[in-house]
């Protein structure tokens, strides 16, 4: 028994150790393939990255957010990366039955760490295992977050660590016994009963139970090895090794992650600007914009793919998923992931494209695959798949590993719309509008002013009633809906009359203000983007801008976070923000009472983007009368309205509309009053739920409003013709439909 043992670990072991060390150094080639990221972007504050990293591994802390799943995970992790000397071990009881670690063989606190840590990864594995079968994808469909996951690979080292655990653990039973180990002894404090059971058995038969033992563990082992190292594609193995330095190289050295701004289109690891892209006569390669073969995805792009677990939890919280669209934020990343290993074979230098081709059995070869394509163009990501995402960045947010999404889809979207002109058609017409008119509407200039004259008090406009932004508090960055659309119009009208009844000095940009360029940089249109900020970062600062509000979301986002690519630089804050403080300085009192059940959206862009999540909470609970109940969804894991990512301008033709799942959640709670703070929101919002009073599914009461609105309501003293302040305010005029 011994002699085989001795043989066939050793010989796994060799195999293993060539085949691991083929696969280590292949795997950094294939990273190599990728596109270079602009100096400094992801080595800068070193610190910071490693004390991130050793905050999200040694606290788990993003796992730990899926409860008893993140603490069975934490045991598993940990056991992996500190039982090896466990294998040590195994070897040398190969050749001595009752061999032992020099030094710390014996220390009561090195043996009472690994009974305990086997014991609880043993513990930890079998409840993932539990878990996974009881959300199989036979039964619950697309509500497993494990459709469309690689199984044989999930259950092959799920097991493969349960064998070593148990392995582990009857070593250490065996050792016991020889050791003659006679009563309790802490240093067997969780095997003492298999020392027990192992009492009595000569000493042949101990010694012969731990040579078969340590060849299980060991050959187990080795077979995990092998099995890894001939398939580099294997996520749900990788991620042990490649999940650190993907999330040291994460796009933000303190952890936040990679949502808010969109980073810049890059060539060759340099930022594209629009006006002086072309200018370099003498450069070797044209610029590329976006990504249209997968070796244009940067080198992080690829480590992102190869790191995916295939866990789905992306997956289980993506909007488009789950109301039956055939975009997966995981599936997106395997197919990436998988053609991309696919691909490396060409790309690699030496590669004979003839004979790779010769074996693809009457298939496209997988180099002349597009990257976005139908099925029957061999495609690798099919257009509705690109299309349908909403950049809400609930994929981002849940992530384990750190894999960036968002920009992975943009980067694609910017090809697909700025070489090959390739987008939902009706996307085309905001696009063309945002081009004549600087609005997404195509409305003249002067209509951005026609809200002001339905208020009672002046508002002051840059360039024609305030020369210079030093003398007033803030700019109110009004934004295209806040001017332009009837429903998001209530919201800038009630946050005005707000300021205005605070004393707060602020003023307006007018005809001045153009879009912000959110649409168009989601939808892919960087070149446009560019002209946009460009020239709004002109115009604040020719009026002065230094501290900014916005009631939008969208705008909010863009001027804080993506204008300092355009060299502007400005203190932004949201109008929720805003008017807390000035209810918490005592500026804003709410004393009229508003009636009724509320419960509250986030919307994408304010709440998971830019961690705002308090300020419209706070407002909501100091208006009297007001009961609040959160939807099931909300904060970190609140769901889409569905306009994002350009969705607003696109039409929704797969599966269930975003927003009317959304609504479905919300009416569940049977609420009066559906809050949110976003004129997209406010719009995609209002327009299911007044679909869902015309089919008698909401009752007629209910209103959608944007929480200054509310605010309005209650800071409002009711005249001497009006209710008193015990009774509910009166409903508003019903709000029109459209849009």
């Amino acid at each position: 028994m011994q002699l085989a043992a001795i043989v066939i670990s050793l010989t796994l072991t060799a195999v293993a150790v060539a085949l691991f060390s083929r696969a280590a150094v292949q795997i950094v080639r294939f990273l190599r393939l990728g596109q270079p990221v602009p100096e400094g972007t992801r080595t800068d504050d070193p610190k910071a990255r490693s004390a991130t990293l050793a905050k999200e591994f040694v606290g788990h802390t993003r796992m730990n957010r899926w409860g008893v799943v993140g603490v069975a995970h934490w045991f598993v992790a940990v056991g992996f990366l500190t039982l090896g000397l466990t294998i040590v071990q195994a070897y040398g009881q190969l050749f001595q039955a009752d061999w032992v670690l020099p030094v710390i063989g014996g220390f009561l606190p090195y043996e009472m760490y690994i009974e305990f840590i086997a014991a609880m990864t043993v513990l930890g594995i079998a409840t993932l295992i539990v878990i996974r079968l009881l959300s199989l994808p036979s039964r619950p469909g697309r509500k497993s977050r494990f459709t469309g996951s690689t199984a044989w690979q999930a259950y092959f080292v799920e097991y493969v660590i349960l064998i070593i655990g148990l392995a582990i653990l009857v070593l250490r039973g065996l050792e016991g016994a020889l050791h003659h180990v006679d009563g309790y002894d802490p240093a067997y404090f969780v095997t003492y009963p298999l020392v027990a059971a192992f009492d009595g058995l000569s000493a042949g038969t101990l010694q012969n139970l731990v040579y078969l033992a340590a060849l299980i563990k060991l050959g187990t082992t080795m077979t995990w090895a092998i099995t890894v190292a001939l398939n580099t594609d294997m996520g749900v193995a990788w991620h042990r090794f490649l999940a650190f330095p993907n999330i040291w190289f994460k796009r933000n050295a303190d952890g936040a992650p990679a949502l808010g701004a969109l980073l810049p289109m890059t060539s060759g690891g340099k930022p594209i600007d629009f006006e002086t892209v072309f200018d370099d006569e003498d450069a070797e390669e044209e610029p590329q914009f976006g990504v249209s073969q997968v070796e244009h995805f940067s080198w992080k792009g690829l480590l992102d793919f190869s790191t995916c677990t295939e866990c789905g939890r992306c997956q289980s919280q993506c909007p488009a998923w789950n109301t039956g669209k055939p975009l997966s934020p995981k599936l997106l990343v395997m197919s990436l992931r998988d053609h991309a290993h696919a691909k490396a074979p060409y790309l690699l230098p030496g590669a004979d494209e003839a004979a790779l081709a010769e074996t693809a059995d009457g298939a496209v070869p997988e180099h002349q695959r597009p990257l976005v394509g139908t099925a029957e163009q061999h495609g690798v990501i099919d257009p509705d798949v690109l299309w349908s995402c909403t950049t809400c960045g609930a994929c981002v947010e849940q992530c384990p590993v750190d894999i960036e999404h968002v920009d992975h889809i943009v980067d694609m979207r910017r090809y697909q719309v700025m070489i090959e002109s390739a987008f939902p058609s009706e996307a085309g017409t905001m696009l063309k509008n945002l081009e004549r008119k600087g609005n997404p509407w195509g409305l003249a200039k002067k209509k951005r002013l026609e809200w002001t004259k339905e208020v009672d008090f002046e508002v002051p406009v840059v360039g024609k009633d305030v020369e210079s932004l030093a003398d007033v508090d803030y700019l109110y960055w009004v934004g295209c809906a806040g001017a332009l659309e009837d429903r998001a119009k209530k919201t800038t009208k009630a946050f005005a009359e707000l300021l205005h009844m605070a004393g707060v000095r602020f003023a307006i940009m007018g005809g001045d203000e153009a879009c912000t360029g959110d649409s168009a940089r989601r939808l892919g249109n960087e070149f446009l983007f560019q002209q946009l900020g460009e020239q709004n970062v002109s115009a604040l600062k020719e009026a002065g801008a230094k501290k900014i509000v916005a009631t939008c979301p969208h705008c909010f986002n863009t001027i804080a976070n993506e204008y300092p690519q355009l060299g502007g630089e400005f203190e932004v804050i949201h109008h929720t923000q805003l008017l807390q403080h000035l209810v918490d300085e005592g500026r804003l009192t709410p004393v009229t009472p508003v009636e009724g059940l509320i419960t509250y959206h986030d919307p994408c862009y304010l709440g998971r983007h830019n961690k705002v999540y308090t300020p419209p909470r706070e407002i909501i609970g100091r208006v009297p009368g007001l009961r609040n109940e959160e939807m099931h969804r909300h904060k970190e894991r609140g769901f889409c309205c569905g306009a994002g990512g350009a969705r607003m301008w696109m039409e929704e033709r797969i599966g269930k509309r975003v927003n009317d799942e959304r609504v479905d959640e919300a009416l569940a709670l049977d609420p009066d009053i559906v809050s949110t703070a976003c004129p997209f929101c406010l719009v995609m919002l209002s327009d299911s739920v007044n679909g869902k009073k015309n089919d008698g599914k909401a009752k007629e009461e209910l209103r959608v409003v944007d929480v200054a609105q509310l605010l309005l309501d209650s800071v409002r003293t009711p005249g001497p013709d009006e209710a008193p302040s015990d009774e509910p305010a009166p409903e508003p005029t019903p709000e029109p439909t459209g849009s």
